[in-house]
């Protein structure tokens, strides 16, 4: 089950389309914030225009933006930063079948086609998975530059007992 479910019955989308704006609660931010590795998750939201793709595909077209708090790499001050990300999905409900146009068109876009599972899509789970996309995996503070500590005497390293043994020699005590 992913932290943050909103499904959607595929029935449910009228010809015309459907537009969906999204929230995530409290609990959901906090769960996703725990699997993502995040210092806070302040913020998430998502909204989807829901169009139909042939006989039995849904397109949802949309942005997921969120305002996440990272650990700086360099000094582990957090940060805050704003996330937007755009998407553009294709549900199919059978890959196998996919045999009318646009869902040949579907198959081969950039993206290959999401399942419709049960007659449904979770658009929970997919603003997440955009949100994961949209993280920096090493986030910086402006600024901060990471010093490496000096290179120190040689015969000080954790190995050095080891490679003076196999030399022959008597390690030295630090």
């Amino acid at each position: 089950m992913p932290a943050w479910s909103a499904p959607i019955a595929v029935a449910a989308v009228p010809e015309t389309g459907r537009r969906l704006d999204l929230v995530a609660d409290d609990a959901a931010r906090d769960a996703i914030a725990k699997a993502a590795g995040l210092a806070a998750l302040p913020r998430l939201e998502a909204g989807f225009d829901l169009t139909w793709q042939g006989s039995d595909g849904l397109r949802a077209v949309g942005r997921v933006s969120a305002t996440v708090v990272q650990n700086c790499v360099v000094t582990l001050e957090p940060i805050e930063s704003q996330i937007d990300e755009a998407v553009d999905l294709v549900f199919l409900p059978d890959l196998a079948s996919a045999t009318d146009a646009v869902d040949v068109q579907a198959l081969e876009a950039d993206e290959p086609p999401e399942a419709i599972r049960d007659g449904v899509i979770d658009l929970g789970a997919v603003a997440t998975e955009f949100l994961l996309l949209g993280l920096d995996p090493y986030p910086r503070k402006p600024g901060a530059v990471f010093d490496a500590p000096p290179a120190g005497d040689p015969a000080s390293h954790p190995f050095a007992a080891l490679a003076a043994l196999k030399k022959g020699e008597t390690p030295k005590d630090p």
